[in-house]
């Protein structure tokens, strides 16, 4: 009888723990080689897709992306047939190379197959973007690619100095998010030990027009990924379940030498 008692006793205490656990943020990341291609002779990028998160290194699965391309100068380019599937500790990730021929800023971009959370009981979307300037013609990093779901910046979204603010406007369906909420992590390639979980996901609201702003304390990629819920749903067993639609864009900065 005490051993059973024992055991139930343990299955609670695992329980309300798992419950008090806070969820580590799901990020889609799309990281360039650069987010800079300057000199005279065209440039050769490297991009990687893939959800995980950011400032722990885990990473979940992500099937091919259903859309993946890139505006420049008002055009875009689908760059789908470019991808190239990875394998890592058991998980795919999408890598392509890209070639800039052209001046201006490039908005490169995915749309991912809806991941399925079971933790929270919902699908996941993160529309994914991010930007590089390319030959010294900065003609347009604010333009909106048209996702569902977008942080349209209103920082140039390169050359950016440790310290320097990213402010952004967060959109569903083109329209700002009153009092959005943006998770914001840090790409941690060098080994930072967050001192407790707040550290890990840092979170900021915008404002009543949707604008948010955030300054970067540390050297290399930052993530900023405005979660919302989408007015439709996904039928799963027959069940329908909300989806997580999230607004992510990567920024780069550097340190002052």
């Amino acid at each position: 009888m005490f051993r059973r008692l024992s055991v139930i006793i343990s299955l609670v205490i695992a329980v309300v723990t798992l419950s008090l656990t806070p969820a580590l943020g799901h990020f889609g990341g799309l990281i360039p080689s650069d987010d800079i291609v300057a000199g005279d002779s065209p440039g050769n990028l490297r991009l990687e897709a893939r959800f995980f998160h950011p400032m722990e290194g885990d990473l979940m699965q992500m099937d091919r992306p259903a859309v993946f391309g890139v505006l420049t100068r008002g055009k875009q380019v689908d760059l789908s047939d470019s991808l190239v599937e990875r394998r890592i500790k058991g998980h795919s990730v999408w890598t392509a190379d890209y070639q800039v021929k052209k001046p201006g800023d490039h908005i490169f971009f995915f749309e991912p197959v809806p991941y399925w959370e079971p933790a929270e009981g919902c699908f996941i979307v993160h529309y994914t973007k991010v930007v590089v300037g390319a030959f010294g013609l900065e003609d347009s990093w604010d333009s909106e690619v048209g996702l569902k779901t977008e942080i349209v910046p209103l920082t140039r979204p390169y050359g950016l100095w440790t310290g320097n603010v990213f402010t952004g406007i967060v959109k569903v369906k083109g329209r700002p998010v009153p009092y959005a909420e943006v998770e914001v992590e840090y790409l941690n390639a060098d080994g930072v030990t967050p001192p407790a979980d707040p550290y890990i996901t840092q979170v900021v609201k915008a404002d009543g027009n949707g604008v948010f702003t955030y300054a970067m304390p540390r050297e290399g990629w930052w993530a900023f990924a405005a979660l919302n819920e989408d007015d439709v749903k996904i039928n799963r067993n027959g069940k329908e379940y909300p989806v997580e639609i999230g607004a992510v864009i990567w920024v780069r900065t550097r340190d002052m030498k």
